[in-house]
């Protein structure tokens, strides 16, 4: 349904991953750890809510809160992302239009 998740773009936005998996294994942690690491470094009012049903992955996520990631991490991980280009929308057509955007 996601068009960055259809199989041109998952190919092109393969960076991404490759990007957390790599700071993850350095990290000693997975790659949505990394991912909500990263968001909860940006700024303080910056609370990400993800979703899940398993509670594997609620352990998982209520992990990324205790990864610390300097600002050579940080640097690195800007650094590299500000290279990659976003392959397909973020929200089908129809849904784009309910954003308002």
């Amino acid at each position: 349904m996601s068009p960055r998740f259809a199989p041109e773009s998952r190919d092109a936005n393969q960076a991404f991953v490759d990007l957390l998996h790599a700071v993850a294994s350095r990290k000693e942690a997975t790659p949505a750890q990394i991912a909500l690491a990263w968001l909860l470094a940006q700024k303080p009012w910056i609370v990400p809510i993800p979703g899940t049903t398993k509670s594997a992955r609620l352990d998982e996520n209520l992990g990324g809160a205790k990864i610390v990631l300097t600002p050579e991490d940080l640097n690195e991980i800007e650094a590299a992302a500000s290279k990659i280009t976003v392959s397909g929308a973020r929200y089908p057509e129809a849904l784009e239009r309910m954003t308002g955007r």
